[in-house]
């Protein structure tokens, strides 16, 4: 399977999802913002990090970046887009994916382990996971706080498109195990062709049991199943 990586001035973690999936044996090139070409491609991912240092907003410098009327013809065309992170918040300002990333509820950046609910597995990205499974996903953010229009939440929880949610240990979703004030602790969304994945957490440093947990690997598995 062939995977492109979108590298921006701020990314840093480019590499960490160039290594997640390589390790997966994707084949895998990385792509300049400023290029006007895209490799063909199963797979493109819009990595985390701070893109043009997060300037202006998170993800908006990006959002205009050369590549990205590339990326937004492949994902109109069915390709697989994942945004992790800053890729989310910029696959929100393409407009790709509806919604927005708001300030940590705290207004405080966030980096620790939390614990996410598999909320949908009938996806390319998550039939290797069991519904309602718990995962513990590293998060780094300030702006992870997921809101959207009371329309577009209906439409979300209607065609199933919530695709993680915080919890605890115990799958409970509430207050308490919300980092970051994300409404209805949603940490993760898919478009309504679900070709298109958005999430906080990071997939991609949970990969490895020495450097943390493997509960990562199941969503790149996944693709290649």
């Amino acid at each position: 399977m062939k995977s492109s990586v979108i590298v921006f001035p701020g990314s840093n973690c480019d590499r960490d999802i160039a290594v997640a999936l390589e390790k997966l044996q994707f084949k895998n090139q990385m792509v300049w913002h400023k290029d006007t070409s895209l490799p063909k491609s199963d797979l493109i991912v819009i990595p985390g990090g701070f893109s043009f240092g997060d300037y202006l907003r998170s993800g908006a410098i990006a959002g205009k970046s050369l590549i990205i009327d590339e990326v937004i013809k492949a994902a109109n065309s069915g390709c697989l887009i994942l945004g992790i992170c800053n890729g989310f918040q910029i696959l929100t300002e393409t407009g790709l994916l509806k919604g927005t990333l708001l300030r940590n509820k705290n207004l405080r950046f966030i980096n620790r382990d939390v614990n996410i609910k598999v909320m949908n597995n009938k996806t390319k990205f998550s039939s290797k996971y069991e519904l309602n499974q718990v995962l513990k996903i590293n998060i780094a953010h300030n702006e992870g706080n997921y809101f959207t229009s009371n329309q577009h939440l209906e439409e979300l929880k209607k065609d199933n498109l919530i695709a993680f949610k915080y919890c605890d240990e115990k799958g409970n979703t509430n207050e308490k195990s919300n980092p970051n004030g994300a409404l209805e602790n949603i940490a993760g969304i898919y478009n309504s062709k679900k070709n298109i994945l958005g999430m906080m957490p990071h997939p991609e440093r949970m990969i490895d049991d020495i450097i943390s947990n493997t509960d990562g690997v199941n969503l790149f598995s996944s693709l290649l199943n």
